[in-house]
């Protein structure tokens, strides 16, 4: 059978498989008119929260009231549309100094939307494209980067405007004000493009990777001047300022296994370090965590997010460090101790408390808001937590008067919103806003169940159950086991907190409507359980976690309602991965497996100079390390595959890029298996889904490939 063939018999059963739905059930349009807000922004006043609003791909600026009174249930959202651009918003917005209106780029420009409502208008239009517009600390000026070439200062007021440096041929990164808006840092960078046009590709398409090298930081006067090189502070990461002089930075090493934050001071421009997180594996906290060192407001103190104990916990260290003080003074103080992790720390104006989020020791997947009271010495810290409950209350900002918090909450019958709380234990959230779109039956959500089944090695893995409340137990049901992508990422006590991901769990209650029970195992290398965990891939990718996945079979077939014989796996990127390895090296185990974007050969992974640090710290280079290379390749067992394959993958993809399925399909065919994989391209498509025509025929695609290679109709248990 051919590709085409096996892509057209999944379409032609697509209709059949529509009109045996039932009635008001959960259907994929609906799921692609889920919103998600991000970027929340207070207003100057702390009456009003400005964020972004985004539907398959296509995001705009909400506004809400964040002092109306709204309770925390599903009753009417605060929020109204301020923007309503077909072709959506990307860029977070930001406030006029007298909170009377938004400003935000588009098309090159800075444009503004007044908060009574309105038309939004550009402030101004040039021939050449703006972009990195920056506001001053005061909301009187922005700086912005004309043409990729020139660093601009303009006023909001009169739109006057002067030149502060050339960039030449450099590529400008980002721009930053200090503090009293006398100066700017200028982060320019360099980007090599990269040309690959692999012979079983063909010689007319050309994939293109491009591997991002750091570059100089530059001071300058925002009045113009002569620019000032930092070249010993340009290798660091984004600059968070102390004061009007100095900034903090994070470095970590090229192979994962040192984080630096240090102080650079820019009048001699020399890195002074504060702190180093040194690892015989690897620095494993995500990016999604914030772990960069965030300076307090009046300068006086840096708290940041270490794992130097086991867990991801709050730390605090005084700014002026080893420098100014005794050795003894200036050992950061841990505020957060115990077996959870501590996320996106946020500071007060007035420098005394940081608003974090943290899971809870026994539910990992649950997450709550502290506050970290630090007064005027962190050694005499106390932690009090804000909100309780089940579900996710992830990424907390204080408003400007530091009575309130926004912030973004998900639970089992809800997906991602903001809400408003006050700052003090036991206070009643207040929603801002409301994604479910009307007509949704929210109680008819099913809610995990938080288990453990043993791995290759013994070890528990946890992992989250899902069964419809009305499955007829006495029958064997068809189940799927979903593996999450990202390596360090995790499932969640519902809703999960990331777009990227959100889509995917709101896919898997529509199958839970439709006769499939769900499974998600949190494997090795997942957050949520601590350094340990994480780190448990080390020098093993391919090894005992892809085992940690595919075994989540043997705890489904000890499911008396499960039918051991209609069992399907699927994945996005690293989960795509252990899909084909499961495919590969347990060709019999699965009945059916998609691919989403999946890694088909970490040799490749290492050659592309975007992710080559990623996999040399986890597992070297394939000279070191042949074996372990050798088992993170599910390219070289394709001989093995048995049942029916889909794989999906989109063009512009860089995470994974498309070249990887492209070459699984060529050693597919090679090897004689193209009566068992189907191949669908998604044109311009990015890494995650986003599109509403991507997502509802992907959706769409899958549901049929399972229905035809899973549902042979329940029996009787026996």
């Amino acid at each position: 059978m051919s590709l085409a063939l096996v892509a057209s018999m999944l379409t032609v059963g697509r209709g059949q498989a529509t009109q045996s739905r039932a009635s008001g059930a959960l259907t994929i349009e609906q799921l692609i008119d889920i919103r998600h807000p991000s970027n929340p922004v207070w207003s100057p006043d702390g009456r009003t929260v400005a964020f972004l609003s985004e539907r398959a791909g296509i995001a705009n600026i909400f506004v809400a009231d964040a002092q109306a009174s709204s309770g925390a249930g599903q009753g009417q959202s605060a929020a109204r549309a301020l923007t309503r651009f077909a072709d959506g918003q990307s860029a977070p917005c930001f406030w006029s100094a007298d909170g009377q209106r938004v400003y935000f780029p588009r098309q090159g420009d800075l444009w503004q939307v007044a908060l009574a409502g309105g038309e939004p208008s550009a402030v101004w239009t040039t021939p050449q494209p703006e972009s990195n517009i920056t506001p001053s600390p005061d909301g009187t000026r922005v700086a912005l980067v004309r043409g990729s070439t020139d660093v601009v200062v303009r006023s909001l007021a009169d739109g006057s405007e002067h030149p502060v440096m050339p960039a030449g041929d450099k590529t400008i990164a980002g721009l930053s004000w200090t503090p009293d808006g006398t100066r700017l840092l200028v982060t320019v960078g360099a980007t090599i493009r990269h040309e690959q046009t692999p012979e079983y590709s063909g010689a007319k398409i050309i994939y293109t990777i491009s591997e991002r090298r750091p570059g100089d930081a530059i001071v300058v006067s925002a009045a113009g001047g002569t620019p000032t090189p930092l070249p010993r502070a340009g290798s660091f990461g984004a600059a968070r300022w102390v004061d009007p002089t100095r900034f903090v930075v994070d470095r970590q090493s090229a192979d994962y296994k040192r984080r630096t934050i240090a102080v650079v001071d820019i009048m001699d421009g020399e890195p002074r370090t504060l702190h180093e997180d040194v690892d015989a594996k690897f620095w494993s906290i995500p990016g999604q965590a914030d772990p960069s060192a965030q300076p307090s407001p009046d300068g006086k103190w840096i708290a940041f997010l270490s794992d130097r104990d086991g867990w991801d916990h709050l730390y605090v260290m005084p700014a002026d460090g080893p420098r100014r003080l005794q050795p003894s003074e200036s050992e950061p103080i841990q505020i957060t101790k115990g077996r959870f992790e501590v996320w996106r720390p946020s500071w007060s104006r007035d420098s005394t408390r940081i608003a974090f989020d943290a899971n809870d020791p026994d539910r990992p997947g649950d997450r709550h808001l502290g506050i970290a009271t630090i007064g005027a010495d962190p050694a005499h810290a106390t932690v009090t937590m804000i909100t309780t409950g089940r579900g996710t209350d992830t990424a907390p900002v204080f408003s400007p008067d530091g009575r309130r918090l926004v912030y973004q909450h998900t639970d089992p019958h809800a997906s991602a919103d903001l809400f408003v709380v006050d700052a003090a234990r036991d206070s009643n959230p207040r929603r801002l806003s409301d994604s479910m779109p009307a007509g949704i039956d929210r109680a008819a959500f099913v809610e995990p169940e938080f288990v453990h089944y043993p791995g290759p090695d013994g070890q528990p893995v946890p992992g989250w159950l899902f069964v419809a409340k009305g499955l007829d137990r006495t029958k064997k049901h068809p189940a799927i086991v979903w593996v999450h992508g990202d390596g360090t990422n995790q499932s969640y006590d519902g809703w999960h907190v990331q777009r990227n991901y959100a889509v995917y769990y709101s896919f898997h209650q529509y199958l839970l409507q439709h006769g499939y029970v769900v499974f998600a195992p949190d494997y090795r290398g997942s957050i949520g359980y601590g350094k340990a965990w994480r780190q448990g891939v080390y020098m093993d990718v391919g090894g005992n976690d892809a085992k940690d996945a595919w075994m989540a079979a043997s705890y489904l077939k000890q499911l008396p309602y499960v039918d051991g014989d209609r069992l399907g796996i699927w994945g996005l990127s690293y989960g795509g991965f252990f899909t084909l390895i499961a495919a590969t090296d347990q060709p019999t185990l699965y009945r059916a497996a998609v691919d989403v974007a999946g890694v088909a050969d970490y040799a490749m992974y290492y050659e592309d100079p975007y992710h080559g640090g990623w996999t040399v710290s986890r597992i070297g280079t394939p000279e070191q390390n042949p074996k372990v290379f050798a088992q993170a390749s599910p390219l070289s067992h394709v001989d093995r595959l048995a049942r029916p394959l889909l794989v999906l993958h989109g063009t512009s993809d860089v995470n994974v890029p498309y070249l990887h399925s492209v070459r699984l399909i060529v050693e597919l065919l090679k090897k004689g298996k193209g009566d068992l994989v189907s191949f669908m391209t998604y044109p311009g498509e990015f890494h995650y889904f986003t599109r509403a025509h991507v997502l509802r025929d992907a959706w769409h695609r899958v549901e049929d490939f399972f229905d035809a290679n899973l549902k042979r109709g329940t029996v009787g248990s026996h």
